[in-house]
């Protein structure tokens, strides 16, 4: 008979830490959903507050330097057809090195998602 008790008191203990490891992984599953929620979030509300600052910035930048290079070339039209084609190429070259961004990204999200 001890047999058995001892089969079923190693039977309850196993279920017992079963039940806390599945608990405990819950708890730990939630606590890193949370984590990354909130990283993903600040980082949104950060893109959207710099990146519509600078953008801004940049709107202004393109239109005074197109003023003052059609200026000197005594030809708006020309100025603002040099920085348009300036930003068209600026553009190129991000769009050409996409996936180095991609990458960058990648390898800085792998950090936080599995530490």
């Amino acid at each position: 008979m001890s047999i058995f008790n001892n089969l079923s008191n190693s039977a309850d203990n196993g279920t017992e830490a079963t039940k806390q490891f599945v608990s405990k992984t819950y708890e730990h599953t939630k606590l890193k959903v949370f984590q990354l929620s909130a990283l993903t979030f600040g980082m949104m509300a950060k893109l959207f507050v710099i990146g519509g600052l600078a953008f801004i910035g940049f709107i202004f930048l393109a239109l005074s330097a197109a003023i003052a290079l059609g200026d000197y070339l005594n030809n708006n039209a020309l100025g603002y057809l040099s920085v348009g084609l300036f930003i068209l190429i600026i553009s190129l070259l991000f769009y050409l090195l996409r996936k180095s961004f991609d990458k960058k990204v990648i390898s800085k999200m792998s950090k936080i998602f599995f530490n």
